[in-house]
């Protein structure tokens, strides 16, 4: 939960939060890499249709298709799993990330309770220990 005297935040606060790591850009950056690794991964797509269309193309004949056609459908079974597994990798990344700052609002709100609690024993009268006859 935000506390509720924040107020709006200005360029600077922005620039300090980078500088003390109170606000993480992990997710921003996780989210471009995504999308560069999906890149990379439909590069690999193009270029084994290519090759598919290049065996296809070699050598006139039937041969050179039954030779195309399994390549094709490897290399997209393959760039489909390469899409799968950069997914779960930067989810992967996107959970811990997330885990940490979960951890962080529990670890201040836990000081917060340590502190109220300290601050109510503070103000408690101390009680004389009962005499025992």
């Amino acid at each position: 939960m935000p506390p509720a005297n924040k107020t709006k935040r200005g360029s600077n606060s922005l620039l300090w939060d980078l500088l003390t790591f109170d606000r993480l850009v992990t997710g921003p950056v996780i989210h471009f890499i995504y999308w560069a690794g999906l890149g990379v991964v439909a590069l690999f797509g193009f270029s084994v249709v290519g090759a598919a269309v290049g065996l296809a193309l070699k050598e006139p004949g039937v041969g050179s298709l039954l030779l195309a056609f399994p390549v094709l459908i490897a290399g997209l079974l393959v760039a489909g799993a390469l899409v799968l597994l950069w997914r779960a990798f930067c989810e992967f990344y996107v959970a811990i990330f997330r885990i940490s700052e979960d951890l962080r609002a529990l670890r201040q709100t836990s000081d917060a309770d340590h502190a109220a609690f300290l601050a109510r024993r503070q103000a408690q009268p101390a009680e004389a220990p009962a005499s025992q006859d």
